[in-house]
């Protein structure tokens, strides 16, 4: 694989297949990626993974991957650590990698006591690019920019190859994109930005957090939780909500519970005497 642009790390093009959509709940049983090399060496990979759970029907429907397809593979954690270590220090593409694949991919890590650091890292997501210039999904991608049937759909690596060809395509197609991995960030970020869930939900810095969204947008974290408790413990027990931002969530509500004050029936202390013995 060729790249029209030069590359100061390597790019991993990622494609990953799950149990579902939702972060807390559902699992990764399929990672496939390509490794290219600023030298121009590609490296192809898949990983299946027991994801520990029953896969559901509807997914199995989209990517053909059944529970006696991963009954032997190891679970996700058991290879963490190197698929983390395999993806130091490289930039990251691929097609809906923004919204979904990473933080789905953060999620897992999470879950191993691992983190996906994203601080400098690039992130081209030809999703991004495409639904900008052309709305459409990657099967309609394949026909327009490549003029052939993506015939692989659903399929982690045949859906990285197409995802890869139509980056190439675009770049021919629309010479005004940038030819280069930081320009070509630059415009997915300028589009869709990159953010975690904790950025979505929360601003300001760690010891001040201020709600983004819901109904206490505008608010300190910890005045919510001081004076809307509920909230947080709903935010704790959300079925799609992130790890990050229900760990937040609990130190929040750890903190209050630690300066709150006694209750009035508590034993008070003795105040010292001002009378001199």
């Amino acid at each position: 694989m060729k790249l029209p642009f030069e590359l100061d790390r390597p790019l991993v093009f990622f494609d990953i297949e799950t149990t579902g959509l939702s972060l807390k709940n559902d699992r990764i049983i399929e990672l496939a990626l390509i490794k290219v090399t600023p030298q121009g060496d590609v490296l192809e990979k898949v990983r299946r993974f027991n994801p520990g759970i029953p896969i559901p029907p509807d997914a199995t429907a989209v990517h053909g991957i059944t529970d006696a397809d991963v009954a032997g593979e190891a679970p996700f954690c058991a290879r963490a650590k190197a698929l983390l270590e395999h993806l130091e220090g490289c930039h990251l593409a691929g097609f809906n990698v923004r919204r979904f694949d990473i933080v789905m991919l953060a999620a897992e890590f999470a879950r191993c006591g691992l983190r996906l650091e994203m601080e400098g890292r690039r992130v081209v997501d030809m999703q991004n690019i495409f639904h900008h210039e052309e709305p459409r999904d990657l099967s309609a991608a394949a026909r327009f920019y490549l003029g052939r049937v993506h015939d692989e759909a659903h399929t982690a690596l045949g859906d990285i190859r197409t995802s890869a060809a139509v980056l190439s395509a675009q770049l021919e197609r629309y010479s005004h994109l940038p030819r280069d991995l930081d320009g070509l960030h630059a415009y997915c970020e300028e589009h869709y930005p990159e953010r975690r869930e904790v950025d979505r939900w929360f601003g300001g810095p760690a010891d001040a957090r201020v709600f983004r969204k819901g109904k206490h947008e505008g608010r300190s974290l910890d005045e919510v939780a001081a004076s809307d408790p509920d909230y947080l413990g709903w935010m704790i027990r959300a079925e799609n909500m992130d790890e990050e931002v229900i760990r937040i969530a609990q130190e929040a509500l750890s903190r209050r519970s630690a300066s709150a004050p006694p209750a009035a029936d508590a034993v008070q202390p003795i105040p010292p005497s001002d009378e001199r013995s």
